[in-house]
């Protein structure tokens, strides 16, 4: 368990951790010179159950004790009984109240400086000071680290903490929030810090973020023990191998499992203002703590203009540079000036949107966000997805690694298109609406150009959602076929009832156009000798000739130069019966059985070569396997 000390400068922190230690936590010269604590210190029970932040309690340095004081199980407030409590008492009780700290206990330091009537009063005070906090009611153990009362009795229900506390769970990946860097003789890099989530071996790779450098884990201590492994609410040194070194190491930098690499510099969050602040506008620029960070933020508030006192509201928060972040992560606000701490909050959404961010639906998604259960908020993020949902994005957000991933994905009875940070998700009856729009733009398509054999695939998948991936609308369209519900002609899909047909226009020219075709079947004019012989303008033969081929009753065999799909039917028939008696088919052949020139028959042959018909093989032709089986006509 990892013990967090809090309370006043001067109030005997250090002091009692090294009484229940045995370890001095002032580690810097000047720390020492000076009689006060500068900066984070830690130590560890000689049994390894317990393991102590000890933090400074100037008012100058809230901003290292707020690094030390994410990541702790146990918050030990520490309060002298001469004074009482104090300023920063209050200011570090209001924090762990933010970060949610519901388990601790107050030491009552220096109780041989008093009588028992000023014990008795400051105990009343403590006991008014935890009442509204998440540490109300917690149990107050009076000692002197000089003389050595009540430590016994404070270290053995330490220890009963620690024994009958919930183990936290170890699924996720691993997140450690780096709080110290320093290059150890003999071993290199060395990175501490609290481990947030799961757990971390010797010989892992992990990631150093927000930068994103890769490293190995060469080895490990957990609990200031040599260790093969460490895990979620332990103190763990890692040491590093990687390209990079001391100086570029930083506190407020994360190790983690590479999956989680995804530092943001905007997210949304439910935050909470103190009681006692004045009113917070929309646009406060504050600091915001979180794991070991300090970083410059905006608060833009997205359910009103101004944060009462005491209230809390939705916000976006827009930061000065990059940070690593996710769902559940508490943090600390604290003013401009780095003066005071104004209040705090929980991440709620990394990847926000850009726009609509005050939507009512937005901040439905992000209510439901607050939930423990996932459940509420995937239903809602589908469905202001209908393109599909970015699943990585979603389970990366919540912190869920692969077997809680596809438990919530089943639970939900999502149809998944796509693997790893490809996948996206739909709810089943989204499922069953797209495929209704696929067949309901279909058939509008069919009403608006009924010569049309149907819609090209891409054109298709535009008509029905623009922002539909092209691998779920294949998967959509593949379910529709297998039904029988949509037909393909090529690269074409249609409808199983429609069949192209002309307009009345069009019919009554192709009327007048056909016995031309007729009365040549194999050597037809083309199109510029039909305009010729027709007096009817070229361009308009020519897309006549288009729309008659879409509907089947020609096809386009060379370059306008169209024959009737009776002719080519009778060509097929040809090409079949020279194959049989004589093997592969010349241009030659070919001519001489129909007659004409030998540039036509060549023209017939490349057609039938690209619609798969026949094959060439050097100068000939050959049947392709089941050819035979092709119709011609309509």
């Amino acid at each position: 368990m990892i013990v967090g000390t809090a309370g006043h400068i001067d109030h005997g922190k250090t002091t009692l951790v090294k009484a229940l230690t045995g370890v001095d936590c002032d580690r810097l010269q000047e720390e020492k010179a000076r009689g006060i604590t500068l900066d984070l210190g830690y130590a560890y029970h000689a049994d390894g159950q317990l393991g102590f932040v000890d933090v400074p309690g100037h008012e100058r340095l809230v901003h290292n004790m707020l690094a030390g004081a994410t990541g702790i199980d146990y918050v030990l407030l520490v309060i002298a009984a001469d004074d009482g409590p104090m300023p920063q008492t209050r200011e570090h009780l209001a924090i762990a109240d933010l970060l949610g700290l519901a388990h601790g206990a107050v030491a009552l330091t220096k109780v041989d400086c008093v009588d028992a009537a000023r014990l008795a009063a400051v105990q009343r005070e403590i006991a008014a000071l935890l009442a509204s906090t998440t540490l109300a009611g917690a149990p107050v153990f009076p000692v002197s680290a000089r003389t050595g009362a009540g430590i016994a009795e404070l270290s053995a229900a330490l220890h009963t903490a620690a024994q009958t506390a919930r183990p936290r769970s170890t699924q996720g990946g691993f997140r450690l929030a780096i709080d110290r860097a320093f290059h150890l003789a003999g071993a290199g890099l060395i990175v501490t810090g609290t481990a947030f989530a799961g757990t971390v071996r010797v010989g892992d790779n992990v990631c150093v973020s927000p930068p994103g450098w890769r490293a190995r884990v060469r080895s490990l201590h957990a609990q200031d023990r040599a260790s093969e492994t460490g895990h979620v609410g332990q103190r763990i040194a890692l040491n590093l191998v990687g390209d990079f070194g001391k100086d570029d190491m930083a506190r407020g930098m994360w190790a983690l499992a590479p999956e989680l690499h995804a530092p943001v510099q905007r997210l949304h969050a439910r935050i909470r203002l103190l009681p006692g602040e004045a009113p917070l506008a929309h646009w406060t620029l504050a600091h915001l703590h979180l794991g070991t960070e300090d970083v410059v933020a905006r608060i833009a508030l997205l359910e009103g203009d101004a944060l009462a006192p005491g209230g809390d509201m939705l916000a976006e928060l827009l930061l000065d540079r990059p940070i690593g972040a996710l769902h559940g992560d508490r943090f600390i606000l604290r003013d401009a000036s780095a003066q005071r701490s104004l209040g705090g909050g929980r991440v709620l959404d990394i990847f926000p949107p850009a726009r609509h961010k005050r939507a009512p639906e937005h901040l439905a998604y992000l209510r439901a966000l607050e939930a423990d259960d996932p459940r509420a908020a995937l239903t809602l993020a589908l469905a202001r997805h209908p393109a599909g949902l970015a699943l990585h994005r979603f389970a990366l957000n919540r912190h869920l690694d692969d077997a809680q991933a596809q438990a919530l994905w089943d639970a939900c009875a999502l149809v998944r298109v796509g693997e790893g940070e490809h996948a996206t998700g739909f709810s089943a009856t989204q499922w069953r609406a797209l495929g209704e729009r696929v067949l309901q733009a279909t058939a509008a398509e069919h009403t608006r150009a009924p010569d049309m054999v149907g819609v090209e695939r891409d054109r298709l998948r535009r008509l029905t959602l623009a922002a539909l991936a092209r691998p779920a609308f294949d998967r959509l369209v593949g379910e529709l076929l297998a039904d029988g519900r949509l037909v393909a002609h090529g690269s074409w899909l249609h409808l199983p009832a429609h069949r192209a047909e002309l307009s009345a226009s069009d019919a009554d020219l192709w009327r007048t156009l056909q016995p031309l075709l007729d009365a040549s079947r194999f050597n037809p004019p083309r199109v510029r000798d039909i305009a010729t012989a027709t007096h009817i303008g070229e361009g308009r033969v020519r897309e006549l000739l288009q729309r008659v081929a879409r509907v089947g009753a020609v096809y386009p065999v060379a370059h306008d130069h169209y024959f009737s799909a009776t002719a080519v039917g009778e060509l097929a028939t040809t090409v079949t019966d020279l194959a049989m008696r004589a093997g592969p088919v010349r241009a030659a052949d070919l001519r001489d059985a129909i007659g004409g020139g030998r540039k036509v028959a060549i023209h017939i042959l490349e057609f039938f070569d690209r619609v798969g018909y026949t094959r060439r093989v050097r100068d000939a032709h050959c049947l392709r396997q089941a050819a035979g089986e092709r119709s011609w006509t309509t």
